[in-house]
């Protein structure tokens, strides 16, 4: 029977899987870390006050990557080079999701409109880091190997998204609703498709590393492309709504200290 835990482990039991996943995840959050970095030291003088809570935030998505690759480590393997096909992040920039790299390693000051969309695509794509952490959460907390760092990363995740509703609800309220209702639908309709796309290539991978029979593998996809179709119609919807949380000033205290493994 096909079911997300056995999936994931599946993937935990094969080294080369592990290895693959770990490295995918490492990258993608290095590269978070990285933009929102520079995005704190561009940001206007007008928003100087969020630039310590850009600083929080890319810290903790360096922070996860450094633990994925500490996984890796801790398993005695080596990063694996991350295929082009499942490079979230830079799939997103390409469809012209978020600041663009090229605007990001510049020194010319970030505008209004620039945190509002910086805001907005990080409010669609911390929905989706949330949404995954909480399934690993669900059945791998307690895991000896990886239980601790999905526990913290998911915190983290959360907090990330509660940041993002926080500010983006402020900025609302100083009139700038319809902008950001607009580039938020936008962000949203572009990263399901990504997020389609990265999927069925990460399972493809998989499936090789692992051997699948092809019934396996197309019962997989298929069911990724129901996902899609779903969320093409009415799914979007979730990652749009803006709502007060219950983490108020989610990333106004210290940052928590990664794990130590051996």
């Amino acid at each position: 029977m096909l079911s997300a835990r056995s999936l994931f482990q599946e993937l935990l039991d094969d080294d080369e899987a592990y290895r693959l996943f770990c490295s995918i995840a490492a990258s993608g959050e290095s590269q978070g870390g990285w933009e929102n970095a520079r995005i704190a030291a561009l940001v206007p003088e007008s928003r100087r006050a969020l630039a310590p809570r850009i600083v929080r935030h890319g810290a903790d998505e360096d922070k996860h990557g450094r633990i994925f690759n500490a996984l890796l480590n801790k398993r005695g393997l080596r990063p694996a080079d991350v295929p082009p096909e499942t490079d979230y992040t830079m799939l997103l920039e390409q469809q012209g999701i978020g600041l663009a790299h090229s605007r990001l390693r510049g020194e010319e000051r970030l505008t209004e409109r620039d945190i509002i969309t910086y805001l907005a695509h990080s409010r669609i794509t911390e929905q989706r880091a949330s949404e995954q952490m909480r399934l690993l959460r669900r059945y791998f907390a307690d895991h000896p190997d990886i239980g601790r760092a999905v526990r913290m990363i998911s915190d983290d995740e959360d907090n990330h998204l509660a940041y993002c509703h926080e500010e983006l609800l402020r900025l609302a309220r100083e009139g700038q609703g319809r902008t950001i209702q607009r580039i938020m639908r936008e962000c949203a309709l572009a990263e399901i498709r990504v997020y389609r796309d990265v999927s069925l290539a990460v399972m493809d991978h998989m499936g090789r590393l692992l051997g699948w029979p092809r019934p396996k593998a197309l019962a997989l996809a298929a069911g990724i492309h129901a996902v899609y179709a779903y969320e093409r119609l009415i799914g979007w919807r979730r990652m749009v709504s803006l709502e007060m949380p219950d983490r108020r000033d989610a990333l106004g205290g210290r940052a928590v200290p990664e794990p130590e493994y051996a």
